[in-house]
C-alpha cells in the first residue's frame, strides 16, 4: 500500500480556480485501477492550504495514474494558481 500526502498553497483569491480545475481529476482518478482513496481537503485555519490524501494499493499504479491523461491535464493549471511549488511526500504505511 501507498499514501500519498500532497500539501498545495494556493495564490490570494484561486480557491474559485481551483473549484473548477479539480472535478475532472478526482472524478477521473477515483475510477482508476488501484486508487483506494483519493480526497482533497482544506486547512482549517488557513483556507489557501489544501492537502491532496491518496491511498493506492500499489507503486505501479500510482505511476499508471501520474501518466494518466487526467492527470497531465490537471497539473499545469494548478502549477499556475499556486503560490510555491507542491510539497509530495509518498510514503509507505510503518505501522
Amino acid at each position: 500500500m501507498v499514501k500519498v500526502l500532497v500539501k498545495m498553497i494556493l495564490k490570494e483569491n484561486q480557491i474559485n480556480d481551483l473549484k473548477t480545475l479539480v472535478p475532472e481529476l478526482v472524478a477521473e482518478t477515483r475510477k482508476e485501477s488501484g486508487c483506494i482513496q483519493y480526497q482533497l481537503i482544506q486547512d482549517r485555519d488557513n483556507n489557501n492550504i489544501f492537502f491532496f490524501v491518496e491511498e493506492w494499493d500499489s507503486s505501479s499504479s500510482l505511476e499508471k495514474h501520474m501518466n494518466s491523461p487526467h492527470f497531465h491535464r490537471a497539473m499545469p493549471r494548478l502549477e499556475k494558481i499556486q503560490a510555491v511549488p507542491m510539497e509530495i511526500n509518498v510514503c509507505n504505511l510503518f505501522i
